[in-house]
């Protein structure tokens, strides 16, 4: 036959002077025993965070048809400055692409530079820029033979102004601008088909 404990069972029982004694420290220990026990229960609060580790980086949209055209000075392939204000009066072909000497790149580039003579006869400068540094740049060209300048874009600025910039790849999308020659933007591109790029933007051009 089982025996049933209660704790009314163990307060009737008489205790003696000893075995109180004994049992004092139990009781002393409870309630630090139960704060313990409590503390690993509790969920653990979330650690503190910087509130710009959890903010999205700002991501500027195209320049709509119309916008003036951030001006900006940069490096190019051969280490010379380009500032676009200096071109006012000309159109200005500003094409931004993610990378040097890549497949979808390198057809864009070869595109540009089989059709370049026709931009020249019709006033027009073409600019590539990507975020690629100048010996890279030059490096590309040398390998293909590209008659125009490439921008250096290393500190993003540009693509950045340019709502190019992929801030999450850390490079510029393959996007295009044709600047008119009062400076502002006379057509954007946001979708760009590389092998056939230059063409579009002929026809383009040959309208104003």
């Amino acid at each position: 036959m089982k025996t049933i404990f209660s704790v009314s069972t163990l307060r009737a029982w008489p205790l003696s002077a000893a075995a109180v004694f004994a049992l004092r420290p139990l009781r002393l220990c409870a309630p630090l025993l139960v704060g313990v026990l409590s503390a690993a229960a509790a969920p653990l609060a979330a650690p503190d965070v910087p509130a710009s580790s959890t903010q999205t980086k700002e991501v500027r949209p195209m320049l709509k048809e119309g916008a003036p055209a951030p001006d900006f000075t940069a490096i190019t392939t051969d280490g010379s400055t380009v500032k676009l204000s200096d071109c006012r009066g000309k159109l200005v072909v500003l094409y931004f692409y993610p990378k040097d000497d890549t497949p979808g790149c390198t057809k864009e580039a070869c595109n540009f530079r089989d059709n370049h003579g026709e931009f020249e006869k019709l006033g027009a400068v073409v600019w590539g820029v990507s975020v690629d540094d100048q010996p890279s740049h030059k490096k590309f060209t040398e390998k293909y033979s590209l008659p125009f300048p490439l921008i250096v874009d290393a500190t993003k600025e540009i693509s950045r102004k340019y709502g190019a910039l992929n801030e999450e790849r850390g490079v510029a999308g393959r996007i295009t601008y044709l600047i008119g020659k009062d400076g502002k933007v006379a057509k954007a591109y946001a979708t760009v088909k590389p092998d056939v790029h230059a063409q579009e933007l002929l026809e383009e051009i040959r309208k104003h």
